[in-house]
């Protein structure tokens, strides 16, 4: 079995905090990843039976299995559930992302964990919540996308509805919302020493992301189709348009102090500046814009706009912005091993983040995580020996 970073080892502000992730695929994985790199110590309970991830991937780059220790568990044999209570009743957080109901018929639910760890905090992460119609239907990002009204309001007009990758759902309204969560829960235990459930969904943690453009419909501003409107492609002063060379540059000029400024280096004529939020004028706005760009390629107009505030950025590939000045300048990207991936975020300025890593050495194995979590060496050796945990 492969370990993360030993407890002694970890530095950051979640630093001396245990926490149980229950393995599964998406948002619970990557959170309990950046809980990591803050400081805590993950131990993540995989099922005995579990099958590989549909996506095969190598363990070097797999981060859902870095920063933690790996404990596979026979949970179908009622003495794997002891066992994964008892090491609930040391830790601090547990984290889960299955369906509803799963954790109950396991033996794992919240009121039992609960009731043998009454301060801890039990983070639940599903698409549709734990109750109502849908909570039990199987979904991705692009499905809670759909359900909450922003996959429809994503594209260009005219155009079919396009998913943003598996960021806003998954990661933005799933991930980022349960730590939120728990970090709150935390801060509520600190006063009054009782743990809590955390009940995270992705189709309502989206829907909170998208609060402002509910104000912005709410008040008249924002229309019901997709394309037309001031952040989703209908202004041409925030899109991106095609260079000579077949790449691109993002505009995003919304203050008109920014466009002005834009106007005058590429150049635009007088009357638009004048009139940048005059409606009537966009569709020329946009093939004055599109025609000049055309005439330059992505780097020189990246030269071109270099030091201004005209809010104009070149599209960068993955690969190439891990390679461009700021990112370098910043560190914002780390290596370890062959693998170079986007360094632990936030920062801090009173601790530093633990990077998180595969690791093989034997001191890191799950075994020593068992003992972090009080069970003897003699013990250890007899569940080894008894099928019920995979060394």
């Amino acid at each position: 079995m492969n370990a993360g970073v030993s407890d002694t080892a970890k530095t950051g502000p979640l630093a001396g905090l245990k926490l149980i992730e229950m393995a599964g695929l998406g948002p619970v994985p990557l959170a309990a990843l950046m809980l990591s790199e803050m400081g805590a110590q993950v131990l993540r309970i995989e099922r005995a039976d579990a099958s590989r991830p549909f996506i095969p991937i190598p363990d070097e780059y797999n981060i859902d299995r870095h920063g933690r220790s790996i404990l596979r568990i026979d949970l179908k044999r009622a003495e794997g559930v002891e066992l994964a209570l008892r090491l609930v009743e040391k830790t601090d957080l547990l984290v889960e992302g299955f369906r509803p109901g799963v954790m109950e018929r396991l033996g794992l639910g919240p009121e039992i964990a609960l009731s043998r760890n009454p301060a801890l905090i039990y983070g639940r992460m599903t698409g549709f919540g734990q109750d109502g119609p849908l909570a039990g239907r199987a979904g991705h990002d692009i499905t809670y996308l759909a359900y909450s009204g922003l996959l429809h309001a994503i594209g260009h007009a005219g155009g079919r509805p396009v998913p943003p990758l598996n960021l806003v759902a998954d990661y933005g309204g799933g991930a980022m919302m349960l730590i939120a969560g728990v970090l709150a829960a935390l801060f509520q235990r600190s006063r009054s020493g009782k743990g809590q459930v955390i009940d995270a969904a992705m189709v309502e943690g989206a829907s909170m992301l998208a609060t402002p453009l509910h104000a912005f419909i709410s008040a008249g501003l924002w229309g019901g189709q997709r394309g037309e409107n001031l952040l989703d492609s209908g202004a041409p002063f925030y899109d991106t348009y095609e260079t000579a060379d077949g790449r691109h540059v993002a505009i995003g000029c919304l203050e008109p102090q920014f466009f002005a400024e834009f106007a005058r280096l590429l150049p635009l004529d007088e009357r638009f500046v004048r009139g940048q939020y005059d409606r009537m004028l966009w569709p020329e706005l946009r093939g004055a814009i599109a025609d000049r760009v055309r005439q330059k390629s992505r780097d020189e107009w990246d030269q071109l706009f270099a030091g201004t505030d005209a809010c104009v950025a070149p599209v960068l590939s993955m690969r190439e912005a891990k390679h461009h000045p700021h990112n370098r300048a910043r560190h914002a990207f780390v290596t370890a091993g062959e693998f170079e991936r986007p360094a632990p975020a936030p920062r801090f300025s009173g601790s530093q983040p633990t990077l998180a890593t595969m690791h093989t050495d034997d001191g890191l194995s799950p075994l020593t995580a068992l003992a972090d979590f009080g069970l003897a060496e003699g013990e250890i050796d007899g569940l080894v020996k008894s099928g019920l945990i995979d060394r």
